[in-house]
């Protein structure tokens, strides 16, 4: 490790864009260039835009600065040193896309992104050093079938035969298999060899104050299970104990649309560091004139299926093989009754959802001031959880599972995933005041994860339409993504409202 971080603004995020919005096809996704610093050897026979962007964002932002394209460039060397062990968290979800079987490569976060992330890790840790992939991606999708689309298999192998270690790790201890969107069966799994750990935020939780105590609604059919750790006063979550443990822990985000949370980026991106996704809230049962946040306003129809769904799902729990076929058989019944999920709103998919994030900005506060002893400090570790974002092909629309395919050629480096978050959104084209996660990441009263304003961020890029104050960004120069349906209209950037209020903070004319 160097001596001593290299003194640079926490708000400063780097950008830069690949030259085509596509991946490299052929794993390991080496570079095709012999970069100076590059040690391994192999050079990709096709072009490999991707790692040179990485490579190339990684320089923007000034790391090791003096060193940049001689043989001791070490980008990362000042956050970890030799020895060290590094977490790579990609956004592994789910293996494939419901409408194009090229589509995974805007879901998840792509192999090419991830190589170029694990060499300069494992150049700052070395061959005595470790790096793991990790994620827990969703409960029905398969872990072999996501590695083995992105290539992650054939990554491993190709580290392992140089003598450096890299694993991958499944956080899950429990796979599911579903048929029409109905779990028919559980699998458990090993889950992290290194175990959890529990933390109990209590009066520093955003939840603190949230009315929705006993209508949390989690990652399963057992409600009861989410509502035990967020009661009376608790607020706890189970994480991995590799990922607490770790020296530096890179996010590696897809950039896609959210329909929980308008958008996901790094900050939304920990919830795959979770060991049991039950303990997460993710709506709060009712709508807002009963201080729930499932639907904006319930028609009779909406309130039929809440009822029906609900003694179908407790039937199910109670006569897992009956109840469960006739969940089966009944959801694909009703969705001509009732809607599907691409065109109608439920389960607190929508822009009035005020549960998600505070469950968000609850893992960002464990990663930042949590201990592998299950304890909380006062004081933010030192710089160890940074993001690197993939739009090179980023998702739209019906994110973050059904997404369309928008070319972004977008790749981002910061330091601070609030600042992070808040510069990618508005190169997407949304809002950041109307992105709860993003907004409400730079408010946290306890813990808090940023100080100041999100307008503070300044950009650092090699595109002059990408480069300054994040207030001089004008829409016609952002990605104008398409927002989830029931965020339109909600969270569209209005440049206006960003550069007078950005000019008022700084006190420009």
């Amino acid at each position: 490790m160097s001596e001593s971080p290299v003194s640079r603004s926490p708000y400063q995020v780097a950008l830069t864009r690949t030259r085509q919005a596509a991946y490299p096809s052929a794993p390991p996704f080496s570079p095709h260039t012999a970069y100076a610093e590059y040690g391994f050897g192999h050079l990709s026979r096709e072009p490999n835009h991707v790692y040179a962007a990485v490579r190339r964002v990684l320089a923007l932002a000034g790391l090791d600065k003096g060193g940049v394209d001689t043989s001791q460039w070490n980008p990362l060397g000042e956050y970890v040193g030799p020895g060290g062990t590094v977490v790579l968290k990609p956004n592994l979800v789910r293996e494939f896309h419901p409408r194009d079987p090229d589509g995974w490569q805007w879901v998840l976060t792509h192999g090419a992104v991830i190589r170029a992330a694990a060499d300069y890790a494992l150049r700052a840790v070395g061959p005595t050093g470790r790096v793991v992939i990790a994620d827990a991606p969703q409960t029905d999708s398969s872990f072999i079938g996501i590695v083995t689309a992105l290539g992650l298999d054939q990554l491993r192998h190709f580290y392992q035969e140089r003598g450096f270690s890299v694993d991958l790790l499944d956080l899950r201890q429990e796979e599911w298999t579903t048929r029409g969107g109905v779990v028919t069966a559980r699998r458990r799994l090993p889950g992290d060899p290194a175990g959890t750990v529990a933390f109990d935020l209590g009066d520093r939780s955003e939840f603190v104050g949230h009315p929705g105590a006993g209508r949390y609604y989690g990652a399963d059919y057992d409600s009861r299970v989410v509502n035990h750790h967020h009661t009376d006063g608790r607020h706890e979550y189970l994480l991995s104990a590799t990922v607490m443990q770790a020296d530096l822990i890179i996010n590696l985000p897809k950039l896609k649309s959210h329909k929980k949370a308008g958008i996901t980026l790094g900050m939304k991106n920990l919830v795959g560091v979770n060991a049991d996704k039950n303990w997460l809230p993710h709506h709060t049962e009712g709508w807002p004139g009963n201080r729930g946040d499932e639907h904006p306003r319930p028609s009779a129809r909406h309130r039929a299926e809440r009822a029906v769904v609900g003694g179908l799902r407790r039937a199910a729990l109670a006569w897992p093989g009956v109840g469960t076929r006739t969940l089966r058989i009944a959801r694909r019944g009703g969705t001509p009754i009732f809607g599907d999920g691409d065109t109608t709103i439920r389960s607190g998919n929508w822009w009035g959802n005020d549960t998600v994030w505070r469950m968000s900005l609850d893992l960002n506060k464990i990663i930042h001031y949590g201990s592998p002893d299950g304890t909380l400090t006062e004081t933010p570790q030192p710089t160890r959880h940074i993001v690197l974002v993939d739009g090179v092909i980023a998702g739209h629309r019906n994110g973050p599972m059904s997404p369309d395919a928008l070319p972004g050629r977008l790749v981002a480096f910061g330091t601070t995933p609030a600042a992070v978050d808040a510069a990618v959104t508005v190169l997407f084209g949304f809002d950041p005041e109307r992105v709860p996660t993003v907004r409400q990441g730079f408010r946290c009263h306890r813990l808090p994860l940023a100080n100041g304003d999100w307008r503070e961020v300044e950009l650092v890029g090699d595109d002059t339409d990408w480069n300054g104050p994040i207030g001089n960004i004008h829409p016609t120069a952002t990605l104008q993504a398409e927002p989830h349906f029931a965020w339109k209209g909600r969270v569209e950037l209005s440049w206006g409202d960003v550069r007078t209020t950005a000019s008022n903070r700084s006190g420009s004319p």
